[in-house]
């Protein structure tokens, strides 16, 4: 047998098993990857364009519904656009700033101070880590959260 995929025999019969870290696709037949093969990939300009796209999506994920409760109450639609391409412009300068701002001492570091540097990405992980872990007890346990016995949520 291969090292990539495995044969085991359960009680209903055969089944495939793939070792760990290893992916359902070859890494290359993903259409991001055929996308990147092709002659858009040799592209300065789609080189540029990914990276941004992506951002894009995700940074407006998340403030979308927000977008979407004020457009809804603009009428004209000329007004209604301008207001999207304000919220858009201002959604990406916010985010190149809050990651201008967070990385610059990772960055500054990495060069000039290489054991700070270390120190700082141990520690903005596990601030990270606790943070995460004081969220998800709040959403989940504290005061009928999520996962108690009889969850209650009331709007702020």
């Amino acid at each position: 047998m291969s090292t990539r995929m495995r044969m085991a025999t359960t009680c209903t019969g055969t089944r495939t098993v793939t070792p760990p870290g290893a992916h359902g696709h070859a890494e290359e037949d993903t259409p991001l990857a055929r996308l990147d093969r092709s002659g858009l990939g040799r592209l300065a300009f789609y080189e540029w364009l990914r990276p941004f796209a992506v951002g894009l999506v995700h940074g407006l994920a998340g403030s979308a519904a927000v977008a979407l409760m004020v457009l809804s109450i603009i009428r004209e639609p000329m007004a209604a656009l301008g207001y999207l391409l304000l919220f858009g412009l201002g959604t990406i300068v916010g985010m190149m700033l809050i990651t201008l701002i967070l990385s610059a001492p990772f960055a500054f570091t990495a060069v000039n101070l290489p054991t700070l540097n270390w120190r700082l990405r141990v520690a903005s992980g596990l601030v990270s880590f606790v943070f995460g872990v004081v969220l998800i007890y709040g959403i989940g346990f504290a005061d009928g959260g999520l996962f108690s016995d009889a969850p209650t949520w009331q709007p702020r």
